[in-house]
């Protein structure tokens, strides 16, 4: 498989419908190739269901979405068990989380026990239902979509909800000119309808084996050590880093390298992915004024480079 062709296939068909976005495009892109989990955040409107519904289908993936309410229970997603008379036995009827991809579609507006329903199935790529632990499908990816904080029916995402979340990224409106694409055509929910499958599974799988083969020489591994360092220091956000966050920090960055067509990971590939990658994680020291994606920039500049 070439690699390179297959990942350009993959993010020009994507920008055909997210105009004018090709930088989250591309984040979302090496959120999938990573085997990461995608949180889009941002006011009802600008696409980001979009964004969610392109992705499966240009992955060749089966996907299920859910509309996350205040009344949805944690079984609405994992599945339950009923009463066959023919069979006299329960029968397992298994929910829309049993797919490879589950679009989670405004998951803040969803109570926080059904939301730590999906912790399990978002680290384990498993379900415990009534004492029975069953597999997810391979690859399983969450794609969630988060309205605003301050909106009226959400529920903040706990912190370890949070750190699953490999990326966050923020659409934000269009461009003059996209705009008055969307404005003058067809929607974009009949673009995503259309859209073919550019990669199958097995392809992803391809891809994601070339992102763990992508090399990390020593240098490079000292920045990331000395970026995992600067968020502990205080002087940026109360608390740091984890381990497992410098661990996806890590692999992010190999797949922005893949995407750049480069077999090793270089300086330019850590700062790319750092604001989607830990701002989420994080939170700023003070009354600095900045937003954790303000002050994760300001720290890449403070870090030395090797």
């Amino acid at each position: 498989m070439d690699v390179t062709r297959k990942i350009k296939a993959v993010l020009d068909q994507l920008n055909t419908v997210m105009a004018g976005k090709p930088g989250q495009v591309q984040t979302g892109v090496a959120c999938l190739l990573a085997g990461g989990h995608l949180l889009i955040e941002d006011v009802p409107g600008v696409g980001k269901t979009t964004l969610a519904h392109a992705l499966a289908r240009t992955f060749g993936l089966q996907f299920s979405r859910v509309q996350f309410t205040a009344d949805l229970m944690p079984s609405d997603l994992s599945g339950v068990s009923v009463y066959d008379r023919g069979q006299e036995a329960f029968v397992f009827h298994p929910g829309p989380v049993f797919a490879q991809v589950l679009l989670a579609d405004e998951i803040n507006r969803a109570s926080p026990k059904t939301q730590s329903a999906l912790l399990e199935a978002m680290e384990e790529r498993q379900v415990t239902v009534e004492g029975q632990t069953r597999a997810l499908p391979r690859p399983f990816f969450v794609i969630a979509t988060q309205n605003p904080h301050d909106q009226l029916g959400t529920y903040a995402l706990p912190e370890s909800q949070l750190d699953r979340f490999l990326m966050r990224i923020s659409l934000g409106y269009p461009e003059r000119g996209a705009e008055r694409a969307l404005l003058a055509g067809n929607g974009r929910r009949d673009l995503v309808d259309a859209l073919p499958a550019v990669l199958s599974p097995p392809d992803l799988a391809a891809l994601q084996q070339a992102v763990g083969a992508v090399h990390v020489a020593g240098p490079l591994l000292d920045y990331v050590q000395d970026v995992i360092a600067a968020t502990r220091s205080g002087r940026w956000f109360l608390q740091g880093l984890s381990p497992r966050a410098g661990i996806a920090l890590l692999r992010a960055a190999r797949a922005q390298a893949l995407i750049a067509g480069r077999g090793y990971v270089a300086p330019d590939d850590v700062q790319a992915v750092l604001p989607p990658c830990v701002a989420h994680r994080l939170v700023p020291v003070g009354d600095a004024g900045r937003g954790a994606v303000e002050q994760v920039r300001a720290m890449i500049d403070a870090v030395p480079l090797p």
